[in-house]
């Protein structure tokens, strides 16, 4: 029987790197890797290798950890490195002999561009560096990727405030995550729901607010929501009961500068629109205060959401902005959770702006579309080999499939520049006086640079 332990980093690999080991040519001495995300239509927002180094890599190996790796891969089939692993424990204290360089956490560039480069100190240990591609890499392509898909979705509302509004200062949080029920696991609701707060500050993924403060320091609340109904505390009213129920919802958490979000369409969205709320409770959610966010939760949402602002403003009124469009009064709004996704999203802002309405009277949330209908392909991900360095002479090494030209590699110890028409990745030789923007944060097993969310916050923002 095997008890070995998940958090183990030499079981975090996938089965054919234990033999990688034995596969390097004579006096291999240095290995190079570089990460990059190789296309895709959405910009890079680089994120969470500060998590994986501060959880992971900055924890010394154990002679346990040896042991249970050479039992478990031993028994699967495969060899073990077991005197290499032995000589890091003894010669580094389980430290792990890696330089790692990365672009700043927050940092937007194009795709085609280095984010991040890795290689060992000790000539003893280039079959080190390759080991770890399988961890690393999943720890870089997915919170990237959901950082990402979130910048992609807050540009295209930043662009439709900036047609339709007289301001900007709900934008922060008019993309709630509603992803934590459907994520793959906790690890993921942490770290995908933590790189969507590098774009908003509005989340029901409580592990997320754990995450920031576990490992980006956020000392204060990373972001932020209110009381909302299921629909299992409107539909325990019973049918006939439908108006108390949303009655209570007003009753219970009204009031001046708080919101409160109800769903309403357990039963009929309209009839609840137009009666319930347009007329038997209309009066009370005038009088108590705050403000009241209707969310409908099915059916096609540009059409939905549209017909929804269409009785809002019949029933509760609305003034025209300087740009042209209609604003519900301040204590009404909506918030569409149901179907969102970075593709619908943009069609939906322009429907509204189509039927004359501002996007400041919509709030979105977005859970599978956010957290997990992405995968590695996303953006092309990918971890390769570029450089080698074999008795003192260091050559380039690169993959150049003819079946496939996306996935020809990059060649070299590389570094990534930015200049007047953007960002550009060269090889280290070629910098002369420009900056490499890959800075070293891990030398040896320890972390270099530490930074906050505040930080990376402020560098999406200057992005």
């Amino acid at each position: 029987m095997y008890t070995s332990n998940l958090a183990n980093l030499l079981l975090n690999v996938d089965s054919y790197k234990a033999s990688h080991w034995l596969q390097y040519p004579p006096e291999t001495q240095y290995l190079s890797y570089y990460i990059e995300a190789r296309s895709g239509e959405l910009d890079v927002v680089m994120f969470g290798l500060q998590a994986f180094i501060k959880e992971y890599l900055s924890k010394p190996i154990t002679q346990q950890d040896i042991d249970e790796a050479e039992q478990l891969l031993t028994a699967h089939g495969l060899p073990f490195n077991r005197a290499g692993w032995q000589r890091i424990l003894q010669k580094y204290a389980g430290k792990l002999p890696l330089v790692i360089e990365a672009v700043p956490e927050g940092t937007v560039l194009p795709v085609g561009n280095v984010v991040c480069q890795i290689r060992n100190t000790d000539p003893e240990f280039f079959w080190l560096v390759g080991y770890l591609e399988t961890a690393l890499l999943r720890a870089v392509w997915y919170p990237s990727t959901v950082a990402s898909v979130s910048y992609f979705c807050k540009q295209n509302i930043r662009d439709a405030l900036v047609k339709s509004a007289d301001h900007l200062d709900g934008l922060d949080f008019q993309l709630h995550d509603f992803g934590a029920r459907g994520a793959s696991s906790l690890e993921t609701v942490a770290l995908g729901g933590l790189a969507h707060l590098v774009n908003f500050k509005g989340t029901d993924s409580v592990s997320a607010l754990v995450a920031a403060n576990r490992w980006y320091h956020a000392d204060a609340i990373a972001a932020f929501s209110i009381p909302a109904a299921e629909h299992s505390t409107i539909t325990a009213w019973g049918r006939e009961n439908e108006v108390n129920a949303y009655k209570n919802m007003v009753e219970q958490f009204a009031g001046e500068g708080k919101i409160y979000a109800v769903v309403s369409d357990s039963y009929d969205l309209w009839n609840a629109l137009e009666h319930l709320w347009g007329n038997e409770l209309k009066q009370l959610v005038e009088q108590r205060g705050g403000r009241l966010v209707i969310r409908p939760d099915s059916g096609e949402p540009t059409e939905v959401v549209c017909r929804c602002l269409e009785i809002l403003a019949e029933k509760f009124g609305y003034t025209v902005n300087s740009k042209g469009y209609k604003v519900l009064p301040d204590f009404i709004r909506i918030i569409q959770g149901d179907g969102i996704n970075r593709h619908s999203l943009p069609l939906i802002l322009d429907a509204i702006m189509q039927k004359g309405f501002s996007v400041e009277n919509v709030n979105f949330g977005m859970g599978g579309g956010l957290l997990q209908q992405i995968n590695r392909d996303t953006m092309g991900w990918a971890m390769k080999a570029s450089s080698i360095c074999i008795a003192d002479q260091w050559r380039d090494i690169y993959k150049d499939p003819i079946t496939s030209q996306s996935k020809r590699s990059k060649k070299g110890v590389l570094a990534l520049v930015k200049e007047q028409n953007g960002w550009k990745t060269i090889q280290q030789a070629e910098l002369g006086e420009r900056t490499n923007q890959l800075r070293p944060i891990f030398h040896n097993g320890e972390l270099l640079v530490d930074d906050n969310l505040e930080t990376i916050r402020h560098r999406v923002n200057m992005g």
